[in-house]
């Protein structure tokens, strides 16, 4: 089994990273504040303005250490990473496959669906009591579509814009429902609907948020196998777009980011207090619950979970890297099928 490295996250700006022996270190206004072993590294995430010094990019890029480049408020700017080490007969098979994504998209939207309605059953079994009746109502409702659309798309007859049209259906529905299953007493956490480019009210910030740290996890598992990550079945191709990554991202942002950002707000570590509004409405983190985030979610990525496939315990954090892995088994002709990752 891979062994889960960490991600070193910097928030503080004007911060600086440099290379002492074969550690990172972290000063802030010329004081050590943290050092990690190059060797327990995965990658490197810096917001906003943040020095790293030439001789620790380059032994990163050697190691195989990704280096990802955010706005203070967590918008992709930039990637740096080593030598690509793709298998060329893999991505060719990739590329072939990208054509003829049927069954792949099948797999993706199965899975993601699945994922999804599991949150809104979990929501009704653990809060179900004392919810409002008109809001359970609506959950069961959405979860019986959500399973009438799980076996149309199980049925295996549908081309992959058809079973775009359904991933698509699903989301509505679960995202028509999701503020029932937000129980803060803040107004300001009432959940309308998804706004993305700007997220328009602090539920939106703290999902887009987390749904940037899920995708660089997902790139960086793609690369690590070996597959392109700008290729991808469900997501089609766009410069500058990483498809592949967001197609691995989409069965796993119920359970990895959805339910996390319900825990933080359902559980107070987060108020409305904690985030801004900039001029043109975006809202987002503010720099201690930016904090608060990273922290919960690399707790998040520890815990253990049984892969429903390879019949194993593994960490959340290396999900991305075995599907990944079972993506290219199916690709290479190992897997009859690429089998999505069930939460249960």
């Amino acid at each position: 089994m891979k062994k889960l490295l960490n991600t070193v996250y910097v928030t503080t700006e004007g911060a600086g990273l440099r290379k002492d022996g074969e550690n990172l270190v972290v000063k802030i206004d010329g004081e050590e504040r943290a050092r990690a072993p190059l060797h327990m590294l995965a990658s490197v995430v810096l917001f906003g303005s943040i020095y790293i010094s030439p001789p620790l990019i380059g032994a990163c890029a050697e190691a195989g250490i990704n280096i990802v480049l955010l706005s203070r408020f967590g918008r992709f700017q930039a990637r740096v990473e080593g030598p690509v080490s793709g298998n060329v007969l893999l991505r060719r098979a990739q590329y072939r496959r990208s054509d003829d994504p049927e069954d792949i998209v099948r797999s993706i939207v199965l899975g993601k669906i699945s994922n999804q309605r599991a949150v809104l059953m979990r929501s009704l079994r653990d809060y179900g009591d004392t919810m409002d009746p008109g809001h359970k109502t609506a959950i069961s409702d959405a979860t019986g579509r959500m399973a009438y659309i799980l076996r149309r798309v199980g049925r295996g007859d549908d081309n992959p814009d058809i079973l775009r049209g359904a991933e698509g259906e699903a989301a509505q529905l679960y995202f028509s429902v999701f503020n029932h299953l937000i129980r803060s007493p803040d107004d300001e956490f009432r959940f309308r609907g998804r706004s993305r480019r700007p997220p328009l009210d602090p539920v939106n910030a703290l999902l887009s948020f987390l749904y940037t740290l899920l995708t660089h996890d997902c790139r960086s598992a793609a690369e690590s196998i070996g597959l392109d990550p700008a290729v991808g079945f469900l997501h089609r191709d766009r410069p500058g777009r990483p498809s592949l990554a967001l197609d691995l991202m989409e069965e796993l942002r119920p359970i990895l980011a959805d339910r996390l950002a319900l825990s933080l707000i359902n559980r107070r570590q987060l108020r409305a207090r904690d985030f801004q509004t900039r001029d043109g409405g975006a809202v987002l983190l503010k720099d201690d619950a930016r904090k608060t985030v990273l922290n919960a979610w690399q707790d998040r990525k520890k815990q253990e979970r049984r892969h429903p496939f390879i019949e194993e315990s593994a960490p959340l954090g290396l999900v991305p890297y075995l599907q990944a892995q079972l993506l290219a088994r199916h690709l290479r002709g190992d897997l009859d099928a690429y089998p999505p990752w069930f939460w249960k």
